[in-house]
């Protein structure tokens, strides 16, 4: 009799879902990536809208940080475009012209048992800002304006002090005539009208068209550094300011064109560069097989490894050796074999060989091959080389800062925003004249990536013809 061999263990069957639960695990699970997504993006944008907004500000370093401001304000923007209106008749960007008449108010309250004195007033001497824009200022509000109390009415209010306890308050309004003075009626046309309002500190101030720009000497001074700004004066004042105030001082000509003008004319050749330089050296690095090309790849990979700021004197002296120190040649050809030809080297070796091939076969050339066939295929990856190069070179702050030192006009937009530092900045720093500058920076890498971003995500390239 025949022994009979064990059964084989047949391993358990899964349990399969059913179609309906499959489907919201898919859905659940789609959802929470979505929700990863957002989360990054809501990071990402509110930390720059966070900082937009933070450019708008006279103070972007206050404590605690506001979100809502006069900058912000829609009632705001209203008093500032009549007040605008009443000093040059410019509703948009205000200042101070000849036949000005410009009504300013402002409301004290101090407690039932105080006295609410009439705050002294004057339109001060004051200069913008410090460096450049004090240098460049040729005339002062304070000689040509004059004020003057039209009007003062009292009120009583109700409120609670900090102990919570409601009392009475009293107020009293006073309305300044700010006026252009009659004897210099053929003046120039003003930008800023500065105002200083010096009370008791037993007086606080509950309102007023458009909120005071710093308090100093313990509340007792109230300033303004322009009560007739405009709605978009008001709004975009620093950025008027970065363009206003970084000029030459022997010409008096505005520097952001000529750094911004730099700044494209370098990322522009730079890119062009290396896109020549990318798609040559990557191609030979994928498709050209020959001795001591592993060790020129290796070379290349490892030469790349190394930070800018080891190389950096070697590379001055020889720039300067060959004379081209302060020109933007310098700074276009220092940096164009970078990773972009490693990203073109895995693009090239994932394209079909057969296409290539077939073309040889029909008599093309290896060159021929590689502008009418391979190049065409490549636009995904030369797109994203070039929006990388074109960022790297707009962006780039330490090459343009050791090659390019002068003229002022010769900088590029990076490095001028430093010289905003130095020349406002001084000790505390005029950080929202900084942030503007950043931000009218920027712009053209924006407009670049959403022009071209359809094209970024795009990795499919067309089939090889014949």
């Amino acid at each position: 009799m025949m022994a009979s061999t064990p059964a084989a263990k047949v391993p358990p069957l899964r349990r399969r879902l059913p179609a309906g639960a499959l489907r919201r695990r898919q859905l659940a699970a789609s959802a929470w990536l979505y929700l990863a997504f957002l989360a990054v993006a809501t990071i990402m944008v509110g930390t720059f809208a966070l900082a937009f907004i933070a450019s708008l500000k006279v103070d972007p370093l206050e404590r605690p940080f506001r979100i809502y401001f006069d900058q912000l304000n829609p009632a705001a923007w209203i008093a500032a475009a009549r007040l605008g209106q009443e000093g040059a008749g410019d509703a948009l960007w205000g200042g101070l012209a000849p036949g000005a008449k410009v009504d300013f108010s402002v409301t004290y309250a101090a407690p039932a048992d105080a006295t609410i004195v009439e705050p002294r007033a004057e339109v001060p001497r004051r200069r913008p800002g410090s460096g450049i824009a004090a240098a460049l200022m040729r005339h002062y509000a304070a000689d040509y304006a004059s004020i003057a109390l039209r009007s003062s009415s009292a009120a009583t209010m109700q409120a609670r002090d900090e102990k919570g306890i409601r009392q009475g308050w009293q107020t009293r309004t006073f309305v300044y005539e700010i006026t252009y003075r009659t004897d210099r009626q053929n003046g120039p046309w003003i930008e800023r009208t500065p105002l200083n309002l010096t009370a008791p500190t037993s007086q606080i101030l509950i309102d007023s068209p458009i909120s005071p720009s710093r308090s100093e000497r313990r509340g007792r001074l109230l300033s303004w550094d322009n009560i007739t700004p405009g709605a978009l004066g008001l709004i975009f004042n620093n950025y008027r300011r970065v363009i206003n105030e970084t000029a030459d001082l022997q010409t008096g000509k505005s520097l952001l064109g000529s750094w911004l003008g730099n700044s494209l004319v370098i990322a522009t050749g730079r890119l062009v560069l290396t896109l020549v330089v990318a798609s040559l050296a990557g191609y030979a690095l994928a498709r050209l097989k020959f001795r001591g090309s592993r060790l020129l790849f290796a070379a290349a990979l490892f030469s790349m490894t190394i930070p800018a700021q080891v190389t950096f004197v070697s590379n001055y002296l020889i720039f300067r050796d060959l004379s081209l120190l302060n020109t933007p040649w310098s700074v276009i050809v220092v940096f164009v074999a970078s990773a972009n030809v490693l990203l073109m080297k895995q693009f090239f070796e994932g394209f079909p060989r057969e296409i290539e091939e077939a073309a040889i076969v029909d008599g093309a050339s290896r060159f021929q091959v590689f502008c009418k066939i391979v190049l065409p295929n490549a636009k995904p990856a030369l797109l994203v080389n070039a929006i990388l190069a074109f960022q790297g070179a707009w962006n780039d702050f330490f090459w343009p800062l050791v090659l390019i030192t002068s003229p002022p006009e010769a900088l590029t937009v990076q490095v001028g925003l430093l010289s905003l530092r130095r020349s406002f900045g001084g000790v505390q720093g005029d950080w929202g004249l900084v942030l503007a500058g950043a931000f009218i920076s920027i712009v053209p890498v924006v407009i670049l990536f959403v022009l071209f971003q359809r094209h970024i995500v795009s990795t499919q390239f067309a089939k090889g013809t014949t």
